[in-house]
């Protein structure tokens, strides 16, 4: 199916969501720093209103003078050289939003100014006059200008009346710094957010590139179409991390198929050559014999390789039912020594017959709780292999030993041994290592699965050390008392050297 954008595909999609999220926290941020540098700018300027008149209190307290005996009939005396510019300017600035009142509240001088924005009342002023701390107040005119007030205490000049003196600035050209301020990063702010939006688009789409190329990918992949893999972007981030377990993953399934292909074939092949050969026997049977030798003889043939058909049968639906959890352990209390060795009796004329010495180094006893019949096949399964890969002459040894609450299970061969790009397949299913060997070829690559299996459900580990030309080693570890547990499914594992196949 094709990817075919529309514009309920492109809303709900990750690139979509991921460049909203990016426009939220845009606009957020945008808003709170605005909020923010709005905060610190009106506080900044305030300071300097207030820092302005404090020093406008300094000058005041050096131009103005009260004479205490002619404060009531001529007012305070502005002591400054009217000749001066900046000092006319100066006393012009003082007087224009000021106010002196006495001790008792009564106003000896005040501007018009101030008394737009309200005259204090003698309550407020002898409050003052007792606190003799400057208070900071911001008062407001008709027209909802605010200004900033100064209110504190001087004395005459000789220093034994005390005075209440208010003076004041506007606070309109602060607040028009702050709203410019405001206008232009609301315009700004939307320009910004817009920006970033196109930004966080853009590095979205960047980023779920490779996504869209694993998406692609997967879209492509077929049985026929396995060995497709996607080029990692050698940034070693998550997408990385996803592309190459992504392509690790075809590589199973590569593996996987691979192993399924050539199962089928060797199934096909197991399968129709018995097949074949009943039939074949019985026709000629049916159209040649003439005596009861002859059929006994075409039926003998055809039961043998019936039964030949019947064990491929049973091997592949024990390994399905043991890969799925259907094959439950039964554990008994066993002679370990004493099943090894009847089952090392067994191999023994196949192993005559193969010129290959077998031998056993068994202790007197090896109790240890287990399934006898799965036990049985695992020793039966490495035997098997260990006679059938050794050239006569050469020899199999089997070992047992009990290690406190483990007990250890060898068997060694001389035969051709493993090389080491297959040792870490060869518990998988279906697997089987090319040899030189011309018995190399029976079987399906089941017994080793099957060892794995009944090695990790009893709880214990399989190693396998293996030299090309001389020999391979499997050693067993199981516990001696295993779990009544269920059986968990068969995985098969990549591993080296040694595999442990509990893990």
């Amino acid at each position: 199916m094709s990817f075919q954008p529309s514009p309920l595909r492109l809303i709900r999609g990750l690139r979509f969501r991921l460049t909203l999220s990016y426009a939220i926290f845009f606009t957020l941020a945008a808003a709170g720093l605005g909020a923010v540098f709005r905060h610190t700018l009106e506080n900044i300027l305030e300071a300097r209103t207030r820092e302005a008149l404090v020093q406008e209190w300094a000058a005041l307290k050096g131009y103005l003078h009260i004479d205490q005996r002619r404060i009531n009939r001529s007012g305070p005396i502005w002591f400054y050289d009217r000749e001066d510019p900046d000092e006319s300017f100066i006393v012009a600035r003082l007087q224009r939003i000021y106010l002196l009142a006495d001790a008792e509240g009564r106003v000896i001088e005040r501007s018009s100014m101030y008394r737009s924005i309200g005259i204090d009342s003698p309550e407020q002023i002898r409050e003052v006059i007792r606190g003799e701390m400057p208070v900071w107040r911001i008062r407001d005119d008709p027209d909802g200008t605010p200004f900033l007030i100064r209110a504190g205490v001087i004395f005459d000049d000789k220093r034994t009346a005390p005075y209440y003196v208010a003076i004041g600035r506007s606070l309109a050209p602060n607040r028009d710094v702050v709203a410019h301020f405001t206008r232009n990063y609301v315009f700004l702010a939307p320009l910004v957010i817009a920006a970033g939006c196109l930004l966080g688009w853009f590095l979205a789409g960047r980023a779920l590139r490779p996504v869209k190329d694993v998406a692609g990918a997967a879209q492509r992949i077929s049985g026929s179409n396995l060995s497709l893999r996607i080029p990692a972007r050698g940034a070693g981030d998550e997408l990385d991390y996803l592309i190459t377990t992504f392509n690790r993953m075809i590589e199973r399934l590569e593996t996987s198929f691979q192993q399924v292909r050539q199962f089928s074939a060797d199934v096909s092949h197991e399968l129709r050559t018995p097949i074949t050969a009943i039939r074949g026997q019985l026709e000629v049977a049916l159209f040649t014999a003439r005596s009861e030798e002859q059929y006994r003889e075409a039926i003998e043939n055809a039961m043998q390789d019936v039964e030949r058909l019947s064990q491929i049968v049973r091997a592949l639906l024990l390994l399905s039912q043991a890969e799925s959890g259907q094959l439950a352990l039964q554990l008994s209390e066993q002679d370990l020594a004493e099943l090894v060795r009847e089952v090392v009796d067994q191999f023994q004329i196949p192993a005559e017959e193969a010129g290959v010495s077998l031998l056993a180094e068994l202790p007197a006893a090896c109790p240890a709780r287990v399934d006898r019949i799965q036990i049985e096949r695992l020793v039966s399964n490495l035997l098997s292999n260990a006679v059938k890969f050794t050239a006569p002459g050469g020899q199999v040894r089997v070992t047992l030993a009990p290690a406190g609450a483990w007990l250890r299970l060898a068997v060694e061969d001389t035969g051709c041994g493993i090389e080491a790009e297959h040792l870490p397949h060869i518990f998988d299913r279906l697997y089987r290592a090319p040899s030189a060997s011309p018995d190399a070829a029976k079987g399906f690559g089941l017994g080793l699965s099957f060892v794995a299996w009944i090695v990790k459900a009893h709880g214990g580990t399989i190693e396998v050390d293996s030299v090309p030309g001389k020999g391979s080693r499997f050693q067993v570890t199981l516990p001696v008392a295993a779990d009544d547990r269920p059986v968990e499914r068969l995985v098969p594992a990549r591993a080296g050297a040694a595999r442990s196949a509990s893990q």
